[in-house]
Order: C-alpha cells, then structure tokens, then sequence
C-alpha cells in the first residue's frame, strides 16, 4: 500500500515537535561484519546490543556512536524475518530515520491523522533505566520515520540494549551529526512526498532545483529539499528527468527495486582532516573534478579559510550561498549495489546543498556509472 495515495484528513491544529535525529538504523545481512566496518573504516565506536544474550531471539543490533550519530545494524536471525525479505530486496539499506520527539503518542496521533499510515502504534519500552514510547510511520517506499520519546530514559540507548563493550575501539574520524538524509523517488513522485512531509509532518519546501539546474551532458534530475520548522532535520526528495541516459536516481531505483535513502550527510568541523583519516582506512570517494574546478575556485566563491592546495588533493567541493560557503565530499556506494552512499559536510554558515557543484558531483557519478555499465 502506498502512503501517498491515502486520502487526505482534516488537519489536527497539533504540531509535531521534531529535536532532530534520534539514530538512523539499516537492516544489513551481517550486522556483526557491518559494524567492523563503520567502526573500522569511519570511526564509529560501540555503544549497545540486543540480540540472543539480551533475550532477543530473532535478530541482532549493533549500536554505534559518534559525535551526536546513532548508527544501529540491524540483522535477522531466521530466514523467516521481515529483515531478510527487506535485504534480499533492497540489499543493504536504511530502514529506519528515527526523530526525537516530546511525545511519541501525539506524534502518531497526528501524523496518522494526516493520513500517514502506522508503522507502529505508540508503544511502551521499560526496563531499569526508565521509560521510552516508540511509535512510527511509513515514508517513501519501505523506509519509516520512528518517533522517539526518551526525556524519562537514561539507559545506554533503549530499553531491550545492553552496553557493548569492545577491546577495538578506533579513533573517530571527526564526525558530529546528521546534517541531511536524502530520499530518492520513482518517476513523478518527488512532488506527493513533498506534500505528505508538508500535511503529516508540517515541513516546509525551502529549496527547489529542477532539470535545468541539475543537469549533466547526459542525465538530470530534480530535487526539493524538505525541512521541519526549527531546521534540525532536513530531507532532499529526488526524483529523475529526462536525459540521453540514465541519471543516477534511475540506477539507484533499478538496484534498490524501489524508492529509498540514497546518502546520509554527516557533518564535521574539520573536513580535511576527517577526509583524510577516512581515505587512510580504506574509504572510496568520488574521482575529484578537474584542475580547473581549483582554478576557478576563489572567482567562483570568493576568499575561504582554507588552503586550496589540500582541497585539491583530496577532491574536496567548496560553494557559497549569502550565509557563507560549505565544504563537501561524497563517498562511493558502500554496498557492492550501487545505492547508499555517505556525504561529509562542513559549513561555514552556509545553509545551503552546493547547487554550485551540481554539475562537478554528477560527472564525477557518471564516470562511475560508465564503468558500472549502467549510464
């Protein structure tokens, strides 16, 4: 059933109060194997599990942390699990962004109200350390927003977790938190998920690009970018345009089978350096763009605080918008599908998405999608 396609309610006069990303959660084959790899590869350290030991008898979940980042890996345990039907379709993939709310009740009681369709009804979680109510609904395609209310928990993550400790423990790599997750959509889709996060979840369209902005000799896209009232959690919608060949939302929906996360953005205060200690344990980024993207740099943009030289050679995307200018780099997909992939962001008052390095980003794309056999 499609969330989108659900008659429209009444409005209830509520609104829901979002904090920001309570942990963003993937169902993976191996979460056990998926965890070394964040841990190892990107600096996240081990926080809590739930799985056989703690009374969980049909899946395992890793906890991670860094900075404000909740990362949970989530595997199945039995041929028969929902998860297992959720990767044999999609792969690996994020299931759950889940926000932190006042009142997980209300949340759902709105947002249902609105039309969206349950996930989850409210739902109690104790255990020692307290008292959280977990509640959810579905968004694009399989993926779920989870409201989490935590303000009477003080346990290590939620109730049904036990701390994980672990004698590996990598040093993070300068990541703080969440800065956007992007949504990628089928053909003429983009525009009724634009409207549900406006009639369920009260966010405002505060960006906008089409084909003609985002475009390449090959392919374009369109894209809206969906934010809550207080600016904390932010969501780029996606959806294909018409090109001579197949944009990178199209190859993305063909190995996904379907509507999903396409990145998660993470914001760091130092990018150079965060780039640096990723590409040194084994992260893949895009091919950098030409020289004279460097060249052009400070016409472009104008002074920043950084050298270029070391922007240059680690292929770091610099733009600027009338609150200032960002840093960006985009990994390669990190599954063997090419689907999710991470972007490391740095602002310097910008609270813009780097409209200006469109055109760099998505031939650096193409030229893996070439190689993919998939352009």
């Amino acid at each position: 059933m499609n969330p989108f396609t659900m008659e429209a309610t009444p409005v209830v006069p509520e609104e829901i109060i979002l904090s920001g990303t309570d942990h963003i959660e993937l169902y993976v084959g191996n979460a056990k194997q998926a965890a070394h790899y964040y841990k190892t590869a990107f600096g996240f350290q081990s926080l809590a599990y739930a799985g056989p030991e703690t009374g969980l008898r049909d899946q395992a979940s890793y906890v991670l942390k860094q900075g404000k980042i909740r990362l949970v890996l989530t595997s199945a345990l039995s041929s028969r699990h929902p998860v297992v039907e959720h990767v044999k379709k999609h792969g690996d993939g994020v299931k759950i962004i889940a926000l932190q709310v006042d009142d997980a009740t209300l949340a759902w009681n709105i947002a249902t109200g609105r039309g969206a369709r349950s996930y989850m009804a409210p739902t109690v979680a104790t255990d020692d350390h307290g008292r959280a109510v977990l509640s959810g609904v579905y968004t694009y395609g399989d993926t779920v927003h989870l409201f989490i209310e935590r303000n009477q928990y003080n346990g290590i993550f939620l109730p049904g977790f036990n701390p994980w400790t672990s004698d590996y423990n990598p040093p993070p790599t300068g990541l703080e938190y969440i800065d956007h997750c992007v949504g990628n959509v089928g053909w003429n889709r983009m525009q009724p998920v634009v409207e549900w996060y406006e009639r369920v979840l009260g966010f405002t369209n505060i960006l906008s690009f089409d084909d003609k902005q985002i475009n390449t000799e090959y392919s374009a896209l369109m894209s809206k970018v969906m934010s809550n009232g207080n600016g904390y959690v932010k969501f780029p919608i996606n959806e294909p345009a018409e090109g001579k060949k197949k944009s990178q939302v199209e190859e993305y929906l063909q190995f996904y089978e379907g509507e999903g996360v396409q990145h998660i953005a993470v914001a760091t205060k130092n990018i150079v350096g965060t780039v640096t200690a990723l590409k040194q344990r084994g992260v893949e980024f895009l091919p950098p763009p030409p020289d004279s993207y460097y060249e052009e740099l400070q016409n472009r943009v104008g002074a920043i605080d950084e050298d270029i030289q070391p922007l240059k050679e680690l292929g770091i995307l610099v733009d600027r918008d009338e609150e200032g200018y960002l840093l960006q780099l985009f990994t390669k997909p990190v599954e063997d599908r090419p689907t999710l992939f991470f972007e490391i962001i740095q602002r310097k008052g910008a609270r813009s998405f780097g409209a200006g390095n469109f055109k760099a980003l998505f031939e650096a794309i193409e030229k893996e999608q070439a190689l993919r056999g998939n352009l």
